[in-house]
C-alpha cells in the first residue's frame, strides 16, 4: 500500500512531488466525459516516469494475438484501445532552457483533482539550472457539457527575473501504446492545417480505417488583458503546433488558454472531419474557458444530487467512494449504445480498453439506481446488436443452431481474448448477460425490453447452455466439463458449481420469458420464432431435462457447494499461511504452483449466491462463506465488494468494512501493486454495490406472481457516524439515511412508494411529505 495521497472528502490531493509514484498519480487523476479521457499527464514537457495517455472512445486496433500458436476457434487479433494524439502539450522555454520537472528543483508542487466540479489543477514552483524561478498554475477537464472538447488554463509567472518565454502548444499524434510489438504505430497523418493560434490534425488508424480529427485553439492573457502575440505555425510528420515568443516581467503572469476537440468517425464524415473539428473549435472559444468550466461545475452538480454517497466520520471511507462514482461517471454516460465499458476506463491501456462480463455483473445495478433507465438499457442494447457476432463465435467452436457464446472480451462483437483457457473455457460470461436482463426487466419494469430485444437473446444463450452439457451416465445429470469459473486460478476444470448453477438458471429464466413475450405481444413472439427458427416445444422440453437434472457438487458433511468437482482434492489452507513476502502470489508463484493450490482469485460460489440470494437462506451462505473467504486472496479488483456484501448480509461488520474499504482504496492506496497501469473501473462499480447492497441492505424482491418490492435492510459501520444515498426506483428517487440509532427514508417523487424498511412494510409519501424513521434494535 502506498499512503502519499492526502485524505479529503471531495479531493483527490498530491502534496508534493512524488515522481516516482508518477504513473500512478497519472491514473488516479485521469480525466474524462464518456467520450473522450485522458491520464492525469503534465502539459508541460516531462522526461521523468510518466504514462502518456490520450483516448477516444470505440476507437480501436486489432493487434496481433499475443501467443505463438493458433487453434480452430482461436481469437484471429488481439483488440486494444488506442493512445490518440496528445492534445494537452503546451512546451515552456525560458532564455533556450526548457521546463522540465524532471531536471530542475520543485517547490511547493500539489496536485489535486476536484471530484465535486470535474477539473484537475496542478501548481508548483521550478527552479531551473540557471537560478530562475518560475511559479506555474494549471487547470483543465473534459468538458461533459461539450463532450468532444477539453479545455486548459496555464499560468505561468517569473518570480526573480525577466525574460523571453517561448510557448509552444502543440498536438502530437506521433504516438504509440507501451504495449505496442517492436515499437509499432498505429496512425497515419491523412492531413493537417495550421492557422493563428490554431492547429488542426487528422490521423487515421490503420486496418480499423478510424479517422480522428484533434484541433487546438489558443488565445494568451497578460495582467487579465488578452494579447496579440506572433505566431509561428510548426509541421512536422503527425505533429502541428503554434510558437510564440512572449516578453514576460518579473512577477507578472501570463496565462495560455488551450482549447480543444477530438471528433471521430463514428460521429462524423471523414471528408468533413477537419472542417467539423474547426467549427467545434470555434463554439467553444467563444464560450471561452471560465464558461465552459462553469457549465462543467453545474453538470457535475446535476449528477452530484443523484449520486452521491455521504459518509460521515471516516474520511477515508468518503474519499474512496466519491472517488469511485466519479470515474464510473466519467467513463460511461450512457448516450451513445455503441460504447461500453472498459476495465480500465480512460486512465491506462491495459486489457486493451475492451468489454468484459464485468459491465453485466458489477456496472449495471450502478447505473440502474443513480441515472436514467436509457443509459443502463443501453448496455443491453450493446449485447444485442453484437448477438449475430456472438453466434459466430459459437459456430466457430462447433456449435449450431443459432446457438451464441458471447466474447470474454470485445470491441465490437467478436471474440479478441488470446488465452484459452480463459477465450473457450470463461463461458460463465453468458450467464451474466443473461441475468442482466433479468435485473435490468425487474428493476425498471421494462418488459417491452423483452419483446423486442431480451428474449431473442436468452434464446441464443440457452440454445448454447443446451449443447454445452453433456449427459454423464454415471452421475446420471447433465455435466460441463473444461471450464474456467469466476476464481481464475483454476482452469479447465470439471463441474464448476457457478458455471453449472447460471447456466440451469438461465435455461430457466428462458423458459419465463417465453412464456410472458407469448401473453405480451403474441404477433411480436410468432415473427421472432419464426425469424430464428425457434422449435419451441422441442428447445423448452430439452431446457426443462437440463434444468431438472443439473449436476450441482456439494459436500453434504460439510454442507458448502464445491467450487469444482475436485477441490476437495486440493491442500486446503487459510491465505494466512502463505508467507507474506509471497503476496500477491500472481506475480511471485509459477502459474503451475498457482493452479494446483488451493487459493481463489474471486468470489466463485459466493458469486453465484450473490447473484441469486433469494434461493439460499442464510447459514447456506454461512456456510461457505466461513469455507471459501480464508481461501481468497482477493487478488482481482472485483472479489472485495463481493464479499463484503456477503459479510454484511451474515452481520460480520469488520469484514465487511475491511472488504469495503479495500474496494473503496484499491487504486487511491495502490493495494494490488498495478494502479500505474491504470484504475481498476469496473470494480468500483463494485464499491458503490458495497455501500448500497452492504451497508444498505437494498435488494429487490419479487415472489412468483407478485410485482417486486423494495426492500432495505441498513446498518451503519460502527465507526461511521452516519450514512446516506440515493437510489432511483421505477421513477421514485428515495435517500436512505441511516444512523447508529435510526434510518430515515426520503421521498423526492410525485408519486408513493410502499418498501419493506427492516421487517416492516412502510408507505413514504410523494414529494419528501413524508419521512419515516425506525429504530434500529441494539
Amino acid at each position: 500500500m502506498k499512503n502519499y495521497i492526502t485524505q479529503d472528502p471531495w479531493n483527490i490531493v498530491e502534496d508534493g512531488f512524488h515522481p516516482d509514484f508518477n504513473e500512478i498519480t497519472e491514473s488516479v487523476m485521469s480525466l474524462g466525459n464518456g467520450r473522450l479521457g485522458q491520464r492525469g499527464n503534465f502539459e508541460e514537457k516531462f522526461t521523468g516516469k510518466s504514462l502518456q495517455g490520450n483516448y477516444v472512445a470505440g476507437v480501436y486496433y486489432p493487434d496481433k494475438t499475443r501467443v505463438g500458436w493458433w487453434k480452430n476457434g482461436y481469437p484471429e487479433y488481439f483488440a486494444k484501445v488506442l493512445n490518440a494524439a496528445n492534445w494537452i502539450g503546451i512546451d515552456i522555454d525560458i532564455d533556450y532552457e526548457s521546463l522540465d520537472l524532471n531536471h530542475c528543483e520543485v517547490r511547493n508542487f500539489r496536485r489535486v483533482l476536484n471530484m465535486q466540479e470535474g477539473y484537475l489543477e496542478r501548481s508548483f514552483v521550478a527552479v531551473l539550472k540557471s537560478g530562475k524561478e518560475i511559479q506555474v498554475n494549471a487547470k483543465r477537464f473534459c468538458s461533459i457539457v461539450d463532450d468532444e472538447a477539453g479545455a486548459i488554463r496555464y499560468a505561468i509567472k517569473p518570480l526573480n527575473f525577466e525574460a523571453k518565454i517561448t510557448i509552444t502548444p502543440y498536438i502530437n499524434g506521433d504516438i504509440r501504446n507501451r504495449d505496442a510489438n517492436y515499437d509499432e504505430t498505429f496512425w497515419d497523418e491523412v492531413r493537417k492545417e495550421t492557422g493563428y493560434g490554431e492547429a488542426y490534425i487528422e490521423l487515421r488508424t490503420r486496418k480499423t480505417g478510424f479517422h480522428v480529427a484533434t484541433g487546438m485553439c489558443v488565445e494568451i492573457e497578460q495582467d487579465g488583458v488578452k494579447v496579440d502575440y506572433q505566431s509561428q505555425p510548426i509541421k512536422y510528420e503527425k505533429y502541428v503546433a503554434n510558437r510564440m515568443t512572449l516578453d514576460c516581467r518579473k512577477g507578472q503572469e501570463t496565462v495560455i488558454y488551450k482549447y480543444a476537440v477530438n471528433l471521430s468517425s463514428l460521429n462524423y464524415d471523414p471528408d468533413t472531419i477537419i472542417k467539423d473539428a474547426h467549427q467545434y473549435i470555434q463554439r467553444i472559444t467563444r464560450k471561452g474557458f471560465e464558461k465552459m468550466l462553469f457549465e462543467q461545475k453545474q453538470a457535475w452538480a446535476d449528477k452530484w444530487k443523484t449520486n452521491d454517497i455521504i459518509i460521515e466520520g471516516d474520511i477515508a471511507a468518503q474519499q474512496g467512494i466519491r472517488f469511485n462514482i466519479f470515474q464510473l461517471n466519467q467513463t460511461y454516460t450512457g448516450e451513445d449504445e455503441r460504447l461500453n465499458i472498459g476495465p480500465k476506463g480512460f486512465t491506462g491501456e491495459k486489457y486493451g480498453g475492451s468489454t468484459y462480463w464485468d459491465t453485466e455483473a458489477y456496472c449495471l445495478p450502478f447505473y440502474l439506481a443513480t441515472a436514467d433507465q436509457k443509459v443502463a438499457k443501453n448496455l443491453l442494447v450493446y449485447r444485442y446488436k453484437q448477438l449475430g457476432k456472438a453466434i459466430e463465435n459459437a459456430q466457430k467452436l462447433g456449435f449450431r443452431a443459432g446457438a451464441a457464446l458471447y466474447p470474454m472480451v470485445t470491441m465490437n462483437g467478436e471474440e479478441c481474448h488470446n488465452e484459452w483457457e480463459i477465450t473457450f473455457e470463461e463461458i460463465h460470461r453468458n450467464g451474466a448477460i443473461a441475468y442482466a436482463i433479468f435485473d435490468y426487466v425487474r428493476y425498471t419494469g421494462d418488459e417491452q425490453y423483452l419483446v423486442d430485444y431480451g428474449l431473442e437473446v436468452l434464446i441464443a444463450i440457452s440454445r448454447f447452455w443446451s449443447q454445452r452439457v453433456n449427459w454423464s451416465k454415471e452421475k446420471e445429470k447433465y455435466v460441463m466439463l473444461g471450464v474456467t469459473g469466476p476464481n481464475e486460478y483454476e482452469n479447465n476444470v470439471n463441474n464448476n458449481w457457478y458455471t453449472n448453477y447460471i447456466a440451469a438458471w438461465t435455461l430457466r429464466y428462458t423458459t419465463e420469458a417465453v412464456a410472458r413475450v407469448k401473453a405480451l405481444d403474441s404477433d411480436k413472439y410468432a415473427d421472432l420464432i419464426d425469424r430464428i427458427h425457434f422449435r419451441e416445444d422441442k428447445e423448452l422440453a430439452t431446457a426443462r431435462q437440463i434444468i431438472d437434472k443439473m449436476y450441482l457438487p456439494a459436500d453434504a458433511e460439510k454442507g458448502v457447494f464445491l467450487q469444482q468437482e475436485g477441490f476437495l482434492d486440493k491442500d486446503l489452507m487459510p491465505v494466512s499461511d502463505i508467507p507474506k513476502g509471497q503476496r500477491p502470489i500472481n506475480q511471485n508463484w509459477s502459474w503451475d504452483r498457482i493452479l494446483r493450490s488451493c487459493f481463489i482469485k474471486q468470489a466463485d460460489v459466493l458469486q453465484g449466491l450473490y447473484f441469486f440470494e433469494d434461493e439460499f437462506d442464510t447459514e447456506t451462505l454461512r456456510r461457505n462463506f466461513d469455507f471459501y473467504e480464508p481461501m481468497t486472496v482477493h487478488e482481482s479488483s472485483l472479489s472485495p465488494c463481493v464479499h463484503s456484501i456477503q459479510a454484511s448480509k451474515l452481520g460480520m461488520k469488520e469484514k465487511a468494512y475491511e472488504m469495503y474499504l479495500r474496494t473503496a482504496r484499491l487504486d487511491l492506496d495502490d493495494y494490488n501493486n498495478d494502479t500505474e497501469d491504470g484504475c481498476h473501473i469496473t470494480s468500483m462499480a463494485g464499491t458503490w454495490l458495497a455501500v448500497v447492497k452492504g451497508f444498505g441492505g437494498l435488494r429487490i424482491e419479487q415472489a412468483d406472481g407478485a410485482e417486486p418490492r423494495v426492500v432495505l435492510n441498513p446498518y451503519c459501520p460502527d465507526n461511521w457516524q452516519s450514512l446516506a444515498f440515493k437510489i432511483r426506483y421505477r421513477g421514485v428517487l428515495l435517500q436512505v439515511t441511516t444512523t447508529q440509532q435510526d434510518v430515515t427514508v426520503e421521498n423526492f417523487s410525485a408519486q408513493p412508494i410502499t418498501i419493506h424498511l427492516l421487517g416492516e412494510q412502510v408507505v413514504i409519501g410523494a414529494e419528501s411529505q413524508q419521512t419515516v424513521s425506525v429504530k434500529i434494535e441494539a
